[in-house]
């Protein structure tokens, strides 16, 4: 079928390949969905996928997962995505990356290297990750600078380690990142789970913006991006630049969605790239039309001066709290369900958090 016509649907620049949700580690903060696919899409599946991207308009790709380095067809997927003309970025945790096959990942074409990391030490990140990877993964970060490829360093903050934010912008320049990405866990899948362990407090966050700041004045040749966690912002994120329509993500089994957080959303049915093409299905699937326009949202929403900024927040968010896609994202001080995250905030007993053990996927 023809990809849609310009003005039909908006035009995605961004193509999330989840590509497994296979991975090595266990990290508390996962915003992998509580139920993991063991379906994946095959090595052809992938590539069609990737060549109907491109010709939807499609300009990059994250090779994500899970952990993507554990499949085995990784190297000629990073060719065929390249062939595709799309600027490819490897969003890892390191584990497992040999010297030997980042440079084959490179010479097939790798752009791009997002490296994970859970501390500023090995002790720390150790217990964050279940696994003591520390070490190899500032290996992975040496090699990633010897092959000439752009890193970026992604921290996920929650309240065992925000303080050590200065730290972690100072690691991210000894490894010569070119930018580091601060992201606040967002309370979706397993972070969900974890939210009353993990929330940080609301000093450790005015801390942190400090030391943010302060670094942005001293690191001026690394680009420092700093997410402010929902549950303190009192203003909702435009999450993914609006519902289906900057980005495209498409999950280990194939099924095509506005974010990965959005499998979880059971009364909405999205569409499968098995079965029709990703042109098809981004230009007329229901479940991704259903909040490109107002339409669907509250009236408050609708009404909102900040629609056009905000895009009506999180809708993934509003389900799990809530358990009403349509209703205003609790994030939102106008939300009358906003007492939710407040609650949350302020350190009491967070609401549907099912009891105080921590869940690990």
């Amino acid at each position: 079928m023809t990809p849609p016509q310009a003005g039909a649907a908006p035009v995605p620049f961004t193509l999330v390949a989840e590509l497994t949700h296979r991975c090595p580690l266990r990290c508390l903060y996962c915003s992998n969905p509580t139920r993991l696919s063991a379906r994946e899409l095959t090595t052809a599946s992938w590539k069609r996928v990737f060549a109907e991207a491109a010709a939807l308009g499609v300009l990059q790709v994250h090779l994500t997962g899970g952990e993507p380095l554990l499949r085995r067809d990784l190297e000629e997927l990073v060719a065929a995505a390249r062939a595709a003309e799309l600027y490819v970025n490897l969003v890892t945790s390191g584990v497992p990356l040999t010297q030997a096959k980042l440079a084959a990942l490179a010479g097939a074409g790798l752009d791009h290297v997002q490296l994970s990391l859970q501390a500023t030490n090995a002790r720390d990140a150790a217990e964050f990750a279940g696994r003591d990877v520390f070490e190899h993964k500032l290996c992975v970060a040496r090699w990633t600078k010897e092959l000439g490829l752009p890193l970026t360093v992604n921290f996920v903050l929650h309240r065992d380690n925000i303080d050590d934010i200065a730290a972690m912008i100072e690691l991210a320049r000894l490894l010569g990142a070119e930018r580091v990405e601060l992201a606040n866990a967002q309370y979706l899948g397993w972070a969900f789970e974890n939210r009353a362990r993990l929330l940080p407090f609301a000093t450790q966050i005015a801390h942190a913006r400090a030391a943010v700041e302060a670094a942005r004045q001293g690191f001026t040749d690394l680009v420092i991006d700093f997410v402010l966690p929902d549950y303190v912002a009192a203003r909702p994120r435009a999450c993914m630049d609006g519902w289906a329509r900057r980005y495209v993500v498409v999950s280990p089994d194939g099924r095509v969605l506005p974010c990965h957080a959005a499998s979880a959303i059971v009364e909405l049915e999205f569409d499968n790239v098995e079965r029709g093409t990703l042109g098809e299905i981004w230009a007329s699937s229901p479940a991704l039309e259903r909040f490109r326009t107002p339409a669907r949202l509250s009236p408050t929403c609708q009404t909102c001066p900040e629609l056009e900024r905000d895009h009506g927040g999180c809708r993934c968010q509003a389900y799990v709290l809530t358990g009403n896609l349509e209703a205003v994202d609790p994030a939102c001080a106008r939300s009358p369900h906003h007492e939710l995250v407040r609650t949350a905030r302020e350190g009491l007993v967070p609401l549907r958090v099912r009891g105080s053990a921590l869940a690990v996927g």
